[in-house]
């Protein structure tokens, strides 16, 4: 198994979409920039760029499991959750170093506490990733990615609208719930984690029967 995975990893991280990828990068540190060039950021402002720069790497996540050969390459003797946990040790390396530069770009008198708002970034990138791996298990498509990362950014614009105010997420730092709102983003990203582990088995395929009359 060792052996096939090393064989499996070039044509792997060739295949990886890096330019949906780097692209969602690149944004990512250029609005943890705009803290840099902002004449006395708020903290505010940066709490806001930061969630905004993790959307912006978790949309680019939702193309993770994008494979324009997934009918070809399921026939290979390798199951879908080696595959699948082969790209992300790939890719999740890359998207660590750069949460880390966007985190290092924010001026240190207006960043907000790096536990918590990686705790949202980790969420929302976790939410891409058990929408991606909840298509191609549920759904015959090949590049779900589009649709998932459509889906996320509907979902980051209506939960602040649509969540009751007891059970704000984006909340700011100074305020007083800023401790519980994290308590449930750490129920949102485990949830994800049971979703993604219970959607990455391929489904099994139900055997059609069929039954030919006596005799013939």
């Amino acid at each position: 198994m060792r052996g096939l995975i090393r064989e499996l990893t070039l044509p792997v991280w060739r295949s990886l979409p890096w330019r949906a990828l780097l692209a969602s990068g690149a944004l990512a540190l250029l609005l943890a920039g705009v803290t840099r060039i902002a004449d006395a950021p708020s903290t505010w402002l940066t709490v806001n760029l930061l969630r905004t720069a993790a959307l912006v790497i978790a949309l680019g996540l939702a193309f993770v499991l994008d494979d324009p050969a997934r009918h070809t390459t399921a026939a290979v003797p390798v199951r879908r959750p080696v595959r699948a946990g082969l790209r992300l040790a790939l890719v999740l390396p890359v998207v660590a170093s750069w949460w880390t530069a966007v985190l290092l770009l924010v001026p240190s008198s207006v960043r907000p506490p790096v536990g918590d708002i990686t705790l949202e970034a980790g969420a929302a990138c976790a939410l891409a990733l058990a929408g991606a791996t909840a298509a191609i298990r549920l759904t015959d498509q090949a590049e779900p990615g589009q649709a998932v990362a459509a889906g996320l950014l509907v979902l980051a614009i209506l939960t602040p609208l649509l969540l009751p105010e007891s059970w704000a997420l984006f909340v700011a730092v100074e305020d007083k719930r800023w401790a519980t709102a994290h308590d449930r983003w750490a129920m949102v990203l485990a949830g994800a984690v049971v979703v993604w582990g219970l959607c990455m088995p391929e489904r099994v395929r139900r055997r059609s029967v069929s039954f030919s009359p006596s005799g013939a």
